[in-house]
């Protein structure tokens, strides 16, 4: 086989993944600082390459083939791979570097960034880029070096370290009626808010109680934590929060904890780092440091 085959420009294969992320030629091109067309062509020369077509094209609509699909996941993550190599490279240079990491925001605002100067006290060399992510991180698609996320320790293909165990307590409003909610049956008829990544928390931390409670009156979701601690403050409903995220608001009597209840969640906090990143010199410093807070 033409080994030309085997090694497509690297222009084709960045307009290629452009594409493919943003699902346009037009956004791509406006991201590699190029024209529409001269990405078009680049994508094109790749299909006639590889002789298989990457992209339906529907109208002025891109829509990835399966072929496609399959090649895009490939060439992003080899591609992040060069781009990891080369950061480290500039870093050894300069004696500094940079990291992306993905967090949750209420763990970035609360926990995270009331740190970071301690940090960078340390290593005023290394840039740590935070970027907000709910859920599971893909670190193919979106570039990150590492992420903060909160589960039961069964990751896989990312090298895991615990940070802490979470625990969960259930908040009221600072100006709430003390007598109202004593236990917790108490809780049972209030209406329970929610955070909408994990739409059965409520219901595990019942049965943790080993509340035999009926129907619950499971209120509105929130996508941002920060929002339903606001929500609880304002006496909308209850809320079940992990301590640490509203130790301000309990010291200041904006919430209350009306009880104490079986706090463990069986969950914990984790920083999860691509095995081929785990060696990089900016991750590693910062993973030391952020072990060392804990």
């Amino acid at each position: 086989m033409n080994p030309r085959t085997l090694n497509p420009s690297m222009s084709s294969l960045l307009a290629f993944e452009a594409s493919a992320r943003h699902g346009s030629f037009t956004r791509a091109a406006e991201e590699l600082s190029l024209s529409q067309s001269a990405v078009s062509r680049q994508v094109q020369s790749l299909e006639e390459l590889l002789g298989v077509a990457l992209f339906d094209r529907i109208g002025r609509h891109i829509v990835l083939t399966e072929v496609g699909r399959i090649y895009s996941l490939e060439v992003a993550g080899a591609l992040a791979r060069i781009r990891d190599a080369t950061v480290q490279a500039l870093a050894f240079r300069s004696g500094g570097g940079s990291l992306h990491l993905g967090v949750l925001p209420a763990f970035g605002t609360k926990w995270l960034l009331p740190r970071m100067s301690d940090f960078y006290a340390k290593y005023p060399e290394i840039l740590v880029h935070i970027h907000s992510r709910v859920g599971t991180v893909d670190f193919t698609s979106t570039g990150l070096d590492a992420a903060i996320s909160v589960g039961d320790g069964l990751w896989h293909d990312v090298v895991a370290h615990k940070l802490f165990d979470e625990e969960l307590v259930p908040v009221v409003g600072g100006s709430s009626d003390p007598q109202r909610y004593k236990s917790v049956e108490d809780l049972c008829s209030a209406q329970l808010l929610q955070v909408a990544a994990r739409p059965n928390l409520w219901l595990e931390w019942f049965k943790m109680q080993g509340s035999k409670h009926g129907r619950l009156r499971l209120g509105p979701q929130f996508e941002l934590t920060t929002h339903l601690i606001q929500a609880v403050s304002s006496g909308i409903g209850v809320g079940l929060m992990p301590r640490f995220l509203v130790k301000d608001e309990l010291a200041n009597g904006t919430l209350r904890i009306p009880f104490e209840a079986l706090s463990p969640s069986g969950t914990a906090y984790y920083l999860l780092i691509p095995p081929h990143k785990a060696n990089h010199r900016p991750m590693a410093a910062f993973r030391d440091w952020l072990i060392s807070q804990l």
